[in-house]
């Protein structure tokens, strides 16, 4: 990292450390204690330096970031921890990022440019810190601009990534998503990768990976590819206990963007949430850690169910498409649920009622 500044802005910038990052030196004073780098620059600006081990087991020889002599993809965040800045009030920052690659490699991220220094915006933060995904060595891009959202699908050469696929279903679907959130996706870029790269879908900010062996459309008429497109485009954030709201909203949402594209039909999306409901009777509980396939199925349920309640309550004049935007990149959990769609209908929703959301406590508890 190379910082220029006209005079002593920048007084100090932090990140956590662990066994990954090694060999750090800098300009200035570094200090390296309780899991932190603290590096503090030089007054006109000076320069920090680490190398970071990127391959990441998330299972048995199967990998979410791995770098290899032929290709790479992997997260920002796994190479440039999120790092905290202390600087002198009214300070901004103009941010860079810069590759220096093998002969024949290339690399795209979810910022939209194909010269070089891209240029990082991040208008929520003071300090623009690139995030998301990256996919580097000899790629096949496919770029695209549909209902306004720049799209670029990226994977190395040689693996089986249905790049034209991908950008087929999303001119189906991208307008209907576009109708629901309008400001949603300037750009969205995704990568993909087959072996020996975990075998789903990981999304960030504007990007998401997902593994060449996923179906656009499965058997049950669900999309992993919409289901990671609604998780980057709402940018939601669940709260402990909370994830099966993040993941019912996307799992919902990946049938209706399939039926209102007309990818299927009314009769063939019905039959997918009826599915649903049957899956959804093996689930224990909808309130833990993690949302499984179960809790998930039960999450689209419900949230078909509260979508008939609020155009019910409302005389038609609100649903669940209007819930989105009021939810859209914020943190979630039942009680701003419950409240947001309150104030959208006026009451009291009964399919939010806690004796209906097994293992949730009630608002208030």
């Amino acid at each position: 990292m190379i910082l220029r500044q006209p005079r002593d802005l920048v007084r100090e910038v932090s990140f956590p450390v662990d066994a990954s990052i090694n060999e750090i030196n800098s300009d200035g004073s570094l200090q390296v204690q309780d899991g932190r780098i603290r590096w503090l620059p030089p007054a006109k600006g000076g320069t920090l330096e680490w190398r970071v081990l990127i391959n990441n087991e998330r299972g048995a020889n199967t990998f979410d970031a791995l770098l290899t002599p032929q290709w790479g993809i992997f997260r920002v965040e796994d190479v440039i921890p999120r790092a905290r800045s202390r600087t002198l009030k009214g300070s901004v920052s103009r941010t860079t990022l810069s590759f220096e690659l093998p002969a024949g490699w290339s690399a795209i991220t979810e910022y939209y440019s194909r010269q070089q220094p891209i240029v990082v915006e991040r208008e929520e933060r003071r300090f623009d810190q690139p995030t998301g995904w990256i996919a580097l060595g000899d790629l096949g891009i496919r770029r695209d601009t549909i209902a306004g959202t720049r799209v670029a699908i990226a994977g190395p050469d040689g693996h089986d990534v249905r790049r034209l696929d991908m950008l087929a279903l999303l001119n189906w679907t991208l307008p209907e998503l576009k109708t629901l959130l309008p400001d949603a996706l300037p750009r969205l870029t995704i990568v993909s990768a087959g072996e020996p790269m975990w075998r789903g879908g990981l999304s960030a900010p504007a990007s998401f990976f997902l593994h060449a062996d996923r179906p656009m459309i499965s058997e049950n008429a669900t999309s992993s590819l919409l289901h990671e497109v609604m998780h980057t485009a709402l940018g939601l954030r669940p709260r402990d206990g909370n994830d099966w709201i993040v993941e019912g909203l996307a799992e919902y949402y990946s049938i209706e963007l399939l039926r209102r594209g007309n990818a299927i039909t009314p009769k063939r999306a019905a039959a997918a949430f009826e599915r649903q409901a049957t899956w959804a009777e093996q689930a224990d509980s909808l309130c833990g850690t993690y949302s499984t396939g179960a809790t998930t199925a039960l999450a689209v349920t419900l949230f078909r169910g509260l979508d008939r309640e609020m155009s019910r309550s409302s005389d038609g004049r609100v649903s669940l498409d209007d819930l989105l935007p009021k939810l859209a990149d914020n943190e979630i959990d039942l009680d701003i649920l419950t409240t947001t769609v309150e104030k959208l209908v006026g009451s009291t929703p009964d399919t939010l009622h806690s004796d209906k959301l097994a293992g949730c406590r009630t608002m208030g508890d």
